[in-house]
């Protein structure tokens, strides 16, 4: 399954999924399921190299082909007929090939796949989570004719009277000539025509819409509208894109986060693709049991730590009104390390294929750059500010922030819109929750985060599951137990902060590489639950002060109980 909802009628597509053929550099055949993971093959399950996966397809008639690929890992080059027709780096982010003049019968599709780590790779490297191997996500085989829709960009924009649509069409005309075209749709009963323009290549459709008859989008009431867009030729429909919107407003107020204008506190838990039955291949039923866990803790928002996610897992957030923040794939890298000559065109590809193939999720609120990197060097600042620059020229509809481990020394606060720390006391401090977040504070405030919401966005302590000591003793349940309920009773009623997120949702693997010595059982044991969702000690500590709320909350909930009578 690729989404949850059908994105097209008038396009043909088809799922590209089964059974592949794969060969290993220097020998080894292997039929294995796409989309998935190499390393859940019992021989193939610490390998890192390259290899080749091989898939014949029919085409039922004379056409243009369009190739999407979801996710590749993580370094891809597709060739058709033997033809090369794409190439892309990055296993979280989606790519495409067209081709053009494709002829009815068999064609062969054959993707080299290499997820080694090197210098050509500046943001896939040993890490403390796993960079797995295969065609990890959906491949979709899309028929076109001589134009098609790319995609749509959906901004939601309250007024006193409702809400409007501010809308962009992506066209391309691949046709090799001019074509006449025009755009119309419909949104919950809404027409939507836009004026016809003659294209050559790629085109942009723009409008803005007044919107009758819609609900808001909001935590306790996800409600999500299908956008239906058809691209015209003649007064012909010849083409159609389907997106699943909500409306909502983001908005950063001084020191606050509002939501439709509401203040929000923000509950919730960085969360790893990762799992040791699939890999980073999650199927539906994983993705919703991990949903049903965030919600039943009480929690209101996943940090998609260190990667764009899979889009089916935003779809679930969207249905479920979870706020997600989002963010590109750079975890922990020196200064050193973001000097790699690949770093910053990478990044930059990243960041502009997460923002524009994942614009349109209500979901998600936040958008985040570069975690744990040298944001305290001038040359770290430079690349955070590039990257923050390229996010709001893409989307100017969400704030932007980094998480940051410095304490004392980060030199780009000023930057970000969330100021958003990474502190871990109790695990790897033993200092008092409450006194230190408090200094942190008045750090950030004179370094250039004063005036801005402020989000704990790591903390937590490790636990192997099952380990049980009453001296509660490091890596025990018990020592996990008594390190979030510190921590959330300092986070969650500290009057400047706006937001906590546990670190993490589940345990998950690392690479062996560099951090054997580190991670008991080649895991980060930081989980609530463990890798295979069994609730550890500390679900309950964590449902119980998540469901209390903040002290925001509460102060909410009386006031409304007051004004009620």
């Amino acid at each position: 399954m690729v989404r949850l909802f059908r994105t097209n009628y008038l396009r043909n597509t088809a799922e590209i999924g089964g059974v592949w053929d794969f060969v290993v550099d220097g020998g080894g055949e292997y039929k294995l399921p796409v989309p998935g993971c190499w390393e859940m093959h019992p021989d193939l399950g610490t390998y890192r190299g390259s290899g080749r996966f091989t898939k014949s397809i029919y085409v039922e008639r004379d056409c243009n082909l369009r190739l999407v690929f979801k996710g590749v890992s993580h370094t891809a080059r597709v060739a058709f007929d033997g033809a090369a027709v794409a190439q892309h780096y990055g296993a979280y982010t989606p790519f495409d090939a067209v081709i053009t003049g494709v002829c009815a019968g068999w064609h062969t599709i054959c993707v080299d796949v290499d997820n080694s780590f090197g210098e050509h790779s500046a943001l896939h490297m040993p890490n403390d989570y796993y960079t797995y191997g295969g065609i990890v996500r959906p491949v979709v085989c899309e028929y076109l004719g001589d134009a098609y829709i790319e995609r749509i960009e959906f901004v939601p924009k309250k007024t006193p009277g409702g809400w409007q649509a501010d809308l962009r069409v992506f066209v391309r005309n691949i046709s090799g000539g001019d074509m006449d075209l025009a755009i119309c749709g419909e949104i919950a009963g809404n027409r939507l025509d836009f004026a016809g323009q003659n294209i050559a290549g790629n085109g942009v459709f723009s409008g803005i819409f007044d919107i009758q008859n819609i609900d808001e989008w909001d935590i306790s009431n996800p409600n999500i509208y299908l956008l239906n867009v058809q691209l015209l030729q003649n007064g012909t429909a010849i083409d159609d894109l389907i997106e699943r919107v909500g409306f909502r407003e983001v908005l950063v107020d001084g020191e606050k986060i509002l939501l439709n204008g509401r203040e929000i506190f923000i509950k919730g838990f960085n969360r790893h693709e990762d799992h040791p039955i699939f890999g980073m291949s999650l199927n539906l039923q994983a993705m919703a049991t991990d949903i049903a866990l965030i919600k039943d803790m009480n929690a209101n928002c996943v940090r998609t730590s260190h990667y764009p996610n899979d889009e089916l897992f935003l779809d679930l957030c969207d249905e479920h009104g979870i706020l997600v923040w989002e963010e590109n794939h750079a975890r922990g890298l020196s200064e050193e390390k973001m000097r790699n000559p690949n770093f910053d065109r990478q990044c930059e590809e990243c960041i502009d294929e997460m923002v524009k193939n994942h614009f349109n999720h209500p979901s998600i609120i936040i958008w985040g750059v570069l975690n744990e990197c040298a944001s305290n060097t001038e040359y770290g600042r430079d690349c955070y500010a590039r990257q923050i620059a390229q996010i709001k020229a893409l989307d100017k509809s969400r704030p932007v922030t980094y998480a940051t481990h410095f304490k004392y020394r980060d030199i780009s606060l000023d930057l970000a819109d969330i100021i958003s720390w990474n502190i871990y006391f109790g695990w790897y401090e033993n200092i008092p929750a409450m006194e230190n977040v408090t200094k942190l504070l008045e750090y950030s405030d004179a370094n250039g985060g004063g005036a801005k919401p402020v989000i704990i966005s790591e903390f937590g302590g490790g636990a192997i599951p099952g380990y049980r000591d009453r001296r509660r003793v490091k890596w025990s349940e018990e020592r996990q137990c008594d390190i979030l309920e510190e921590t959330l009773a300092a986070y969650l009623h500290h009057p400047r902060i706006t937001g906590a997120i546990i670190w993490q949702f589940c345990d998950c693997l690392v690479t062996e590489e560099e951090w054997y010595d580190r991670r008991p059982r080649t895991k980060n044991n930081k989980g609530v639950v463990d890798q295979f969702r069994q609730p550890k000690l500390a679900y309950d500590v964590v449902k119980q002060h998540f469901g209390i709320g903040s002290t925001m909350e509460l102060g909410r909930f009386f006031d409304e109980y007051i004004r009620k009578g």
